[in-house]
């Protein structure tokens, strides 16, 4: 039976989910990407709570971010800023079943050179 690329993806989430969650000392950071946007939380999974999120549909930067890799690093730093209002350093990376390549990578890169640790 073919699996479409979705179903292989959220059977990949699965698994990292499997082993990986959210505390309140390191929370997880839940990427995802679309063809035209990406978007992140960090996730407390203890008390299921967002405690700090971006996207690139947002209205200080939908203008002038796409979901290209500059769009990436752009949502990237902006989560990183509300992450350190929110006075969270330390954290979980969850790609969320997409490859570690590209936006992605991009994105991790930037968190981890805006003071986040992963």
């Amino acid at each position: 039976m073919a699996r479409t690329t979705r179903e292989l993806r959220q059977r990949r989430h699965k698994r990292i989910r499997n082993r990986l969650s959210g505390t309140p000392e390191r929370p997880r950071v839940a990427v995802s990407r679309t063809n035209k946007h990406i978007s992140a939380q960090i996730i407390d999974d203890t008390q299921g709570v967002t405690l700090a999120a971006a996207s690139s549909v947002e209205a200080s930067l939908k203008s002038s971010v796409h979901g290209n890799v500059d769009g990436a690093k752009a949502v990237a730093k902006l989560l990183a800023e509300r992450a350190k209002a929110a006075n969270i350093t330390t954290v979980v990376f969850d790609r969320g079943g997409f490859d570690y390549h590209g936006r992605v990578a991009a994105f991790a890169e930037q968190l981890r050179a805006d003071g986040l640790e992963f």
